[in-house]
């Protein structure tokens, strides 16, 4: 069972996350659930400065994204969460319709100081529409388990 470690992660690398189709009754049913504010739930609602029309939430963008990062790399890893996020910035609306693609790029992997079977890899996300308008972008550490000596 092939499974990615901390030492498999190199600065530099560009791992490519795999499309993502927004669905209208997915953007609604995440608002509904958590973010029902009227620009997520009713394309009728009346328009802000950012949005005119149905938007998904940033935060179903966050979890969308999240899908993508599992399904490309994340669930074949040795994956052992994140301390948080550094930098999460939502650049345009993405709406019904949309195709999400997106990059993962390695900027730095360090081993920890405190635990030595853990290496921390420090990304930048970025999610684009079909346009290739950089919709979302993120920046964060992520603790990956290190290969056992041999």
């Amino acid at each position: 069972m092939a499974q990615r470690f901390f030492e498999d992660f190199v600065v530099g690398d560009v791992l490519r996350l795999p499309e993502r189709q927004v669905q209208r009754s997915d953007i609604i049913a995440f608002a509904a659930e958590f973010d029902p504010q009227p620009f997520h739930l009713d394309e009728r609602a009346a328009p802000t400065d950012l949005t005119a029309g149905l938007s998904a939430s940033g935060w179903h963008t966050c979890a969308m994204f999240m899908r993508m990062v599992c399904d490309a790399y994340l669930l074949d890893s040795r994956c052992m969460g994140s301390p948080g996020i550094e930098t999460l910035k939502w650049r345009r609306p993405v709406r019904p319709g949309d195709r999400l693609t997106g990059t993962s790029t390695v900027l730095e992997a360090r081993a920890s100081k405190s635990r030595p079977t853990i290496g921390i890899v420090r990304f930048r996300h970025e999610v684009s529409n079909q346009s290739g308008d950089i919709v979302m972008w993120m920046e964060n550490p992520v603790m990956f388990e290190r290969r056992p000596a041999r």
